[in-house]
């Protein structure tokens, strides 16, 4: 029998995942695959005894019978949403009888849409215009000249993306493009989401499975995703957890400690916090972030309150909830911030010209300019408005959004606990003092003994490696080393033996250090293998993470032969990409590769989940 596929590269599964199952499964003898069968339906069941009988499942979780519509739910995610909302639309549809999978695009072979029937695609667009991490190279092949034709495939797609940025919703508009353009079906229009996306993908989902459902019934006749019950059999309930904390549901999470990084006469701020988790059911991972639910700082809404001529005490309605004007402004919307609906709604408002002006499409980057490092307070000092009702000032104001931290702990160090490295955000703009709404909240107003409203971010793919002896390349400038810490503390508290290597950058060695004594003692026990350290302004000429790496670049390019995983966290704009370049440089010097070789090399590496990034 040929083995070699076994495992498709269309299965749920990591690389490296998919490798061990290519030489495991086909060891079983029939007793032990009977066995593993037998198991895998008591578990899906929830029964963990071998001699317990399984049940059948769910109806809303049953296999779909021989009439069920296949349907694949695809999604490219950067901080969870759009994968939150893959699984979902999924659940959804097997409700309504489909046989659907939700599927990354980073487990996908562009070309295996050829196979498929039914495709619904979620994908946020990241930074300027850009597919998330995951999704880089599905988008580089689907959009390439040797993409095949697509005819017969029905789509409906769903983008999520930030009116803030000038390519809003780029990718859900450059996937619905091309799809049409290969000959595919769309069967329901894009819906191009804000950040409060709840309300668009309501809408869209329930416009596209219904369109799905009635294509499907006039095929066939009747409702092909019709699930056929078997007579006499027992449906399970649906076992749901007690308590799911998300953004609109957080858990309050007490502070119990709450500790300058930094000292006194440090340029920069960072906070190290510890939180508590007992009594939330709350576990993670390495890797996973925390959201935090902030509010807005008291004195800019003072003074927005101030200006627009309110006490505070009117009524505003925000989602169909009434409530004071001052809480609304204070807990429930972004006002250090805005963005051009916020200004077009304003310059109705207000008559404004200049402002009407200002929104002309020929002047975008003068639009682009105002609107940086200006907030609510800023637009109505400088386009006032002769009277402003509370549903003008709150109508086109967005949801106060969350705030992903990286988690900074290990449960196995740290049991009913989850920390955090913050680096608190100050500056000066426009002749004001300013700062980071969720860090500045921290720092100023947050303290020990506290609550604050939390939830968990799950990312499933900045993760250790499934084998502990598999050594590992860590690269985290300033709080991108975060993640690091908690990776170093699993592996120490779970006694793995593979090698660990952490590339550490920041201005000073003096101030800025983070985790300085910990890092030693790791070294000391082995649980960290080595450490490079880089400060850019302790000598004349700037050094930086990738200089170190440049200078180890021979033993860096050994790792990876050796079957290393590389992670990069920290800042998208400037850092991630100069690692990166590194990253290609090292490997075409020390593997004697031409650049598109090496540029070659690292895409195997991401695409065998090798080479990670945690990047914002």
């Amino acid at each position: 029998m040929n083995n070699s596929n076994l495992i498709p590269e269309t299965a749920p599964f990591r690389e490296e995942d998919r490798r061990w199952l290519k030489g495991f499964l086909p060891s079983l003898s029939p007793e032990q695959t009977a066995w593993v069968e037998g198991f895998l339906a008591r578990h899906r069941a929830g029964f963990g005894n071998e001699g317990d009988p399984p049940a059948e499942p769910a109806q809303s979780e049953r296999p779909a019978g021989p009439r069920a519509v296949p349907l694949t739910v695809l999604y490219g995610t950067e901080s969870g949403n759009s994968e939150g909302l893959a699984d979902e639309t999924a659940k959804r549809a097997k409700q309504a009888g489909f046989h659907a999978s939700p599927v990354d695009m980073a487990d996908l072979q562009p070309s295996a849409l050829r196979e498929k029937e039914n495709l619904l695609v979620i994908v946020s667009t990241w930074g300027d215009g850009d597919p998330p991490e995951g999704a880089e190279g599905f988008y580089e092949k689907l959009m390439s000249d040797g993409m095949p034709r697509l005819d017969g495939l029905r789509f409906s797609v769903c983008g999520l993306g930030d009116t803030a940025y000038d390519a809003f919703c780029k990718m859900g508009k450059d996937f619905d493009g091309r799809l049409e353009a290969l000959g595919a079906t769309r069967i329901a229009p894009r819906v191009d989401c804000d950040i409060d996306f709840r309300e668009s993908y309501e809408s869209w989902a329930q416009t596209a499975l219904a369109e799905l459902e009635r294509r499907a019934t006039e095929t066939n006749g009747t409702a092909r995703g019709t699930v056929v019950e078997e007579k006499g059999a027992s449906v399970a309930p649906i076992t749901e957890p007690t308590v799911d904390y998300t953004a609109r549901n957080p858990f309050p999470a007490e502070v119990v400690e709450k500790v300058s990084l930094s000292p006194t006469d440090s340029a920069k701020e960072n906070l190290h916090l510890e939180l508590s988790l007992a009594g939330s059911g709350l576990r993670y991972e390495p890797g996973d972030s925390l959201g935090l639910v902030a509010a807005n700082d008291p004195e800019l809404v003072d003074r927005i309150l101030a200006t627009a001529g309110f006490s505070g005490d009117e009524e505003a309605t925000i989602k169909e909830e009434t409530l004071p004007l001052r809480e609304a402004l204070s807990t429930r919307l972004e006002i250090a911030a805005l963005t051009p609906p916020v200004l077009a709604s304003h310059a109705s408002t207000t008559g404004d010209e200049n402002l009407r002006d200002l929104l002309q499409d020929e002047r975008k980057a003068d639009l682009r300019e105002y609107l940086r490092g200006r907030d609510v307070l800023d637009l109505l000092q400088d386009f006032p408005a002769k009277s402003l009702t509370p549903a003008q000032l709150t109508g086109a104001l967005r949801p106060l959004q969350p705030r992903l931290y990286s988690l900074a702990s290990s449960l196995r160090a740290h049991p009913d606990q989850a920390h955090l490295t913050v680096g608190v955000v100050r500056y000066s703009a426009h002749g004001r003092e300013r700062g980071g709404v969720c860090t500045t909240d921290l720092a100023d107003r947050l303290n020990k003994g506290d609550k604050v409203g939390i939830y968990l971010s799950r990312n499933k793919t900045f993760k250790l490696p499934r084998d502990p002896d598999t050594p590992i390349l860590m690269i985290g400038p300033g709080t991108g080393v975060a993640p690091f810490r908690a990776f170093v503390e699993e592996r120490a508290a779970a006694g793995a033996r593979g090698r660990s290597w952490l590339f550490f950058g920041e201005q000073h060695y003096l101030h800025d250090f983070l985790y300085q004594l910990e890092w030693q003692e790791h070294l000391k026990t082995g649980a960290l293998t080595k450490l490079n350290v880089a400060f850019s302004r302790d000598q004349p000429e700037k050094v930086y993470v990738q200089h170190r790496m440049h200078e180890h670049g021979r033993e860096v390019f050994a790792w990876l032969e050796e079957g290393a995983h590389l992670y990069v966290c920290g800042d998208a704009q400037r850092m991630a990409a100069d690692v990166h370049a590194a990253l290609e440089e090292i490997v075409a010097r020390e593997g004697a590769m031409t650049g598109e070789q090496s540029a070659e090399y690292v895409k195997r590496l991401k695409a065998e989940k090798r080479y990670l990034r945690d990047v914002y």
